[in-house]
Protein backbone atom coordinates (compact mmCIF):
# COMPACT_ATOMS: atom_id res chain seq x y z
CA UNK A 1 0.00 0.00 0.00
CA UNK A 2 1.27 3.36 -0.42
CA UNK A 3 0.25 6.84 1.05
CA UNK A 4 -0.42 9.91 -1.21
CA UNK A 5 3.01 11.69 -0.37
CA UNK A 6 4.78 8.14 -1.54
CA UNK A 7 1.89 7.26 -4.43
CA UNK A 8 3.03 11.06 -5.64
CA UNK A 9 6.59 10.83 -5.69
CA UNK A 10 6.19 7.40 -7.40
CA UNK A 11 3.77 8.67 -10.63
CA UNK A 12 5.48 11.78 -10.88
CA UNK A 13 2.49 14.06 -9.84
CA UNK A 14 1.33 15.82 -6.73
CA UNK A 15 -0.52 15.08 -3.94
CA UNK A 16 -2.75 17.50 -4.69
CA UNK A 17 -3.56 16.27 -7.89
CA UNK A 18 -4.24 12.39 -6.28
CA UNK A 19 -6.71 14.15 -4.06
CA UNK A 20 -8.94 16.05 -6.88
CA UNK A 21 -8.45 12.55 -8.78
CA UNK A 22 -10.32 11.37 -5.52
CA UNK A 23 -12.57 14.48 -5.19
CA UNK A 24 -14.32 13.84 -9.18
CA UNK A 25 -14.28 10.14 -8.06
CA UNK A 26 -11.70 9.50 -11.47
CA UNK A 27 -9.71 7.36 -8.74
CA UNK A 28 -10.52 6.59 -5.10
CA UNK A 29 -7.74 5.21 -2.50
CA UNK A 30 -7.99 1.47 -2.37
CA UNK A 31 -8.85 2.25 1.29
CA UNK A 32 -8.57 5.01 4.56
CA UNK A 33 -7.12 4.86 7.37
CA UNK A 34 -8.81 5.84 10.92
CA UNK A 35 -6.06 8.60 10.92
CA UNK A 36 -7.80 9.52 7.67
CA UNK A 37 -4.65 8.82 5.47
CA UNK A 38 -5.33 7.61 1.54
CA UNK A 39 -3.93 4.30 0.93
CA UNK A 40 -3.38 3.02 -2.60
CA UNK A 41 -3.08 -0.48 -3.75
CA UNK A 42 -2.23 -2.20 -7.11
CA UNK A 43 -5.62 -1.68 -8.54
CA UNK A 44 -5.60 1.58 -8.00
CA UNK A 45 -1.87 2.36 -8.98
CA UNK A 46 -3.12 0.29 -12.60
CA UNK A 47 -5.85 3.11 -13.16
CA UNK A 48 -3.82 5.72 -12.21
CA UNK A 49 -1.40 4.22 -15.17
CA UNK A 50 -4.25 4.43 -17.29
CA UNK A 51 -4.90 8.22 -16.38
CA UNK A 52 -1.87 9.24 -16.99
CA UNK A 53 -1.66 7.48 -20.29
CA UNK A 54 -5.40 9.36 -21.47
CA UNK A 55 -3.41 12.59 -20.24
CA UNK A 56 -0.16 11.92 -22.18
CA UNK A 57 -2.35 12.07 -24.88
CA UNK A 58 -4.15 15.25 -23.94
CA UNK A 59 -7.75 13.58 -23.19
CA UNK A 60 -9.76 15.67 -21.04
CA UNK A 61 -10.58 14.66 -17.37
CA UNK A 62 -14.11 14.27 -17.74
CA UNK A 63 -13.73 11.84 -21.24
CA UNK A 64 -11.06 9.92 -19.15
CA UNK A 65 -13.96 9.38 -16.18
CA UNK A 66 -16.64 8.43 -18.55
CA UNK A 67 -14.41 6.11 -20.73
CA UNK A 68 -13.09 3.81 -17.58
CA UNK A 69 -16.56 3.88 -15.55
CA UNK A 70 -17.92 1.97 -18.72
CA UNK A 71 -18.28 -1.49 -17.84
CA UNK A 72 -17.08 -3.13 -20.49
CA UNK A 73 -13.73 -0.96 -20.14
CA UNK A 74 -10.77 -3.44 -20.51
CA UNK A 75 -7.36 -2.79 -19.07
CA UNK A 76 -5.48 -5.30 -21.09
CA UNK A 77 -7.23 -3.73 -24.25
CA UNK A 78 -6.50 -0.22 -23.11
CA UNK A 79 -3.01 -0.95 -22.93
CA UNK A 80 -2.65 -2.32 -26.52
CA UNK A 81 -4.43 0.56 -27.72
CA UNK A 82 -2.05 3.09 -25.75
CA UNK A 83 0.68 1.05 -27.55
CA UNK A 84 -0.71 1.61 -30.93
CA UNK A 85 -1.51 4.59 -30.22
CA UNK A 86 1.73 6.23 -29.74
CA UNK A 87 3.28 3.97 -32.25
CA UNK A 88 1.17 5.96 -34.92
CA UNK A 89 1.87 9.08 -33.14
CA UNK A 90 5.69 8.53 -33.64
CA UNK A 91 5.48 7.70 -37.01
CA UNK A 92 3.60 10.63 -37.43
CA UNK A 93 5.76 12.94 -35.64
CA UNK A 94 8.35 11.42 -37.13
CA UNK A 95 7.34 12.15 -40.97
CA UNK A 96 6.94 15.83 -39.59
CA UNK A 97 10.40 16.02 -38.14
CA UNK A 98 11.81 14.84 -41.81
CA UNK A 99 9.92 17.76 -43.75
CA UNK A 100 11.34 19.97 -41.02
CA UNK A 101 14.77 19.10 -41.40
CA UNK A 102 13.98 18.97 -45.14
CA UNK A 103 12.36 22.44 -45.48
CA UNK A 104 15.65 23.89 -43.31
CA UNK A 105 18.03 22.63 -45.92
CA UNK A 106 15.91 23.70 -48.58
CA UNK A 107 15.90 27.53 -46.99
CA UNK A 108 19.34 27.06 -45.91
CA UNK A 109 20.20 26.45 -50.09
CA UNK A 110 21.45 22.65 -49.55
CA UNK A 111 18.37 20.69 -50.71
CA UNK A 112 16.03 21.88 -53.55
CA UNK A 113 12.43 20.68 -52.60
CA UNK A 114 8.96 20.66 -54.31
CA UNK A 115 6.04 22.30 -53.63
CA UNK A 116 4.32 18.92 -53.11
CA UNK A 117 7.06 17.58 -51.01
CA UNK A 118 6.20 21.06 -48.43
CA UNK A 119 2.94 19.06 -47.53
CA UNK A 120 3.86 15.46 -47.77
CA UNK A 121 3.11 15.48 -44.06
CA UNK A 122 -0.15 16.48 -44.49
CA UNK A 123 -1.26 14.39 -46.68
CA UNK A 124 -5.08 12.90 -46.66
CA UNK A 125 -3.71 9.43 -46.41
CA UNK A 126 -1.28 10.46 -43.61
CA UNK A 127 -4.33 12.80 -42.19
CA UNK A 128 -6.47 9.91 -42.24
CA UNK A 129 -4.73 7.75 -40.40
CA UNK A 130 -3.40 10.50 -37.73
CA UNK A 131 -7.61 11.18 -37.53
CA UNK A 132 -7.88 7.46 -36.93
CA UNK A 133 -5.60 7.31 -33.93
CA UNK A 134 -7.32 10.56 -32.48
CA UNK A 135 -10.29 9.17 -32.29
CA UNK A 136 -9.60 6.48 -30.27
CA UNK A 137 -8.41 8.90 -27.96
CA UNK A 138 -10.00 12.44 -28.28
CA UNK A 139 -13.50 14.04 -28.15
CA UNK A 140 -14.98 12.63 -31.60
CA UNK A 141 -16.46 15.78 -32.42
CA UNK A 142 -13.04 17.88 -32.01
CA UNK A 143 -11.28 15.80 -33.85
CA UNK A 144 -13.37 15.70 -37.12
CA UNK A 145 -13.72 19.65 -36.85
CA UNK A 146 -10.08 19.54 -37.17
CA UNK A 147 -9.57 16.97 -39.69
CA UNK A 148 -12.58 18.38 -41.91
CA UNK A 149 -10.83 22.33 -41.27
CA UNK A 150 -7.17 20.67 -42.79
CA UNK A 151 -8.59 19.16 -45.58
CA UNK A 152 -11.03 21.80 -47.07
CA UNK A 153 -8.10 23.98 -47.31
CA UNK A 154 -7.11 24.47 -51.22
CA UNK A 155 -3.38 23.22 -52.08
CA UNK A 156 -2.88 27.27 -52.43
CA UNK A 157 -4.41 27.87 -48.95
CA UNK A 158 -1.96 25.14 -47.69
CA UNK A 159 1.32 26.83 -49.28
CA UNK A 160 0.12 29.73 -47.57
CA UNK A 161 -0.60 28.60 -44.74
CA UNK A 162 3.21 26.83 -45.08
CA UNK A 163 4.43 30.57 -45.50
CA UNK A 164 2.88 31.98 -42.46
CA UNK A 165 4.45 29.19 -40.50
CA UNK A 166 7.35 30.19 -41.49
CA UNK A 167 7.16 34.06 -41.63
CA UNK A 168 6.04 33.02 -37.88
CA UNK A 169 9.21 31.73 -36.95
CA UNK A 170 11.31 34.51 -38.14
CA UNK A 171 9.24 37.07 -36.06
CA UNK A 172 10.70 34.87 -33.20
CA UNK A 173 13.74 35.34 -33.82
CA UNK A 174 13.71 38.70 -34.22
CA UNK A 175 12.47 39.35 -30.97
CA UNK A 176 14.91 37.26 -29.34
CA UNK A 177 17.31 40.14 -28.81
CA UNK A 178 14.36 42.07 -27.18
CA UNK A 179 13.81 39.30 -24.12
CA UNK A 180 10.76 36.92 -23.63
CA UNK A 181 8.83 39.91 -22.06
CA UNK A 182 9.42 42.11 -24.59
CA UNK A 183 6.35 43.47 -26.59
CA UNK A 184 8.06 42.49 -29.64
CA UNK A 185 7.99 38.60 -28.11
CA UNK A 186 4.17 39.23 -27.23
CA UNK A 187 3.26 39.95 -30.42
CA UNK A 188 5.50 37.19 -32.10
CA UNK A 189 3.95 34.68 -29.33
CA UNK A 190 0.04 36.26 -30.44
CA UNK A 191 1.37 35.60 -34.15
CA UNK A 192 2.15 32.13 -33.60
CA UNK A 193 -0.84 31.54 -31.79
CA UNK A 194 -3.28 32.84 -34.52
CA UNK A 195 -1.33 30.43 -36.65
CA UNK A 196 -1.90 27.55 -34.75
CA UNK A 197 -5.79 28.43 -35.20
CA UNK A 198 -5.35 27.13 -38.63
CA UNK A 199 -5.47 23.53 -37.12
CA UNK A 200 -7.24 23.93 -33.39
CA UNK A 201 -7.69 26.87 -30.99
CA UNK A 202 -5.90 26.54 -28.26
CA UNK A 203 -5.95 27.71 -24.97
CA UNK A 204 -2.86 29.68 -22.87
CA UNK A 205 -2.00 27.05 -20.73
CA UNK A 206 -1.92 24.36 -24.15
CA UNK A 207 0.13 26.56 -25.91
CA UNK A 208 2.70 26.20 -22.66
CA UNK A 209 2.72 22.55 -23.05
CA UNK A 210 3.80 23.04 -26.49
CA UNK A 211 6.40 24.94 -25.87
CA UNK A 212 7.33 22.64 -23.06
CA UNK A 213 7.62 19.69 -26.05
CA UNK A 214 9.61 21.69 -27.88
CA UNK A 215 12.36 22.10 -24.93
CA UNK A 216 11.45 18.57 -23.35
CA UNK A 217 11.36 15.90 -26.76
CA UNK A 218 14.52 15.72 -27.73
CA UNK A 219 13.50 15.52 -31.58
CA UNK A 220 12.24 19.00 -31.52
CA UNK A 221 14.77 20.62 -29.58
CA UNK A 222 17.05 19.31 -31.82
CA UNK A 223 15.02 21.13 -34.48
CA UNK A 224 14.81 24.25 -33.02
CA UNK A 225 18.33 23.70 -32.04
CA UNK A 226 18.97 23.75 -36.27
CA UNK A 227 17.24 27.18 -36.59
CA UNK A 228 18.74 28.63 -33.53
CA UNK A 229 19.85 27.06 -30.35
CA UNK A 230 18.43 29.38 -27.81
CA UNK A 231 14.64 29.47 -29.64
CA UNK A 232 13.35 26.67 -27.69
CA UNK A 233 13.56 28.17 -24.69
CA UNK A 234 12.78 31.46 -25.26
CA UNK A 235 9.36 30.24 -26.61
CA UNK A 236 8.88 29.05 -23.52
CA UNK A 237 9.31 31.82 -21.76
CA UNK A 238 7.58 33.78 -23.75
CA UNK A 239 4.98 31.99 -23.58
CA UNK A 240 5.08 32.51 -19.83
CA UNK A 241 4.91 35.84 -20.26
CA UNK A 242 2.38 35.93 -22.82
CA UNK A 243 -0.19 34.12 -20.27
CA UNK A 244 0.55 36.41 -17.19
CA UNK A 245 -0.20 39.31 -19.77
CA UNK A 246 -3.11 37.98 -20.60
CA UNK A 247 -4.38 37.70 -17.13
CA UNK A 248 -4.27 40.90 -16.48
Amino acid sequence: MYTVKQLSRLAGITPRTLHYYDEIRLLAPSRVGDNGYRYYGEEALLRLQQILFYRELDMPLENIKALMSRRDFDVMGALESHREALRQRIAHTERLIETVDHTILHLKGKKKMSEKQFFEAFSDEQQAEYEKEAMRMYDPATVKASAKRWKEYTTLEKQRIGEEGQATYEALLAAMPHGAASAQARAAIERWRRHLEYFWIPKDEQLLGLADLYNTDPRFKANFDKIDPGLAEFMREAVKAYGKNRKK
